[in-house]
């Protein structure tokens, strides 16, 4: 079962910048589509983004769109969530995913397979 394990979060002033990195633990890292999710306090988990195995696809949420970008590095089994111009409501903790790729796409945090601890985000005003 691959691990997933998030790094780069940490405090940051409205309209700064952060970039989260998300290492897995194993070689087939390449099968899997990789993805990111946020769940803010009293909220439900979110879809943030979402990346294919081969990077050539991705899709960010409306609510991030043109902000953040994700993607990946295949031979460093990691995979990279860009934040810019961050908003006090982009606070939560942040978590990378994984689905097999063969499975195809979603954006449902149910359908997806493998998940990381989370990493902390959180933006003053």
């Amino acid at each position: 079962q691959v691990q997933l394990v998030e790094s780069g979060g940490g405090l940051v002033q409205a309209g700064g910048s952060l970039r989260l990195s998300c290492a897995a633990s194993e070689s087939t890292f390449s099968t899997y589509t990789m993805g990111w999710f946020r769940q803010a306090p009293g909220k439900e988990r979110e879809f943030v983004a979402r990346i294919s195995w081969s990077g050539s696809v991705t899709k960010t949420a409306d609510s991030v769109k043109g902000r953040f970008a994700i993607s990946r590095d295949n031979a460093k089994n990691t995979v990279y969530l860009q934040m810019n111009s961050l908003k006090p409501e982009d606070t939560a903790v942040y978590y990378c995913a994984a689905r097999a790729r063969y499975r195809g796409y979603s954006d449902s945090e149910r359908a997806w397979d493998h998940w990381g601890q989370g990493t902390q985000v959180t933006v003053s005003s």
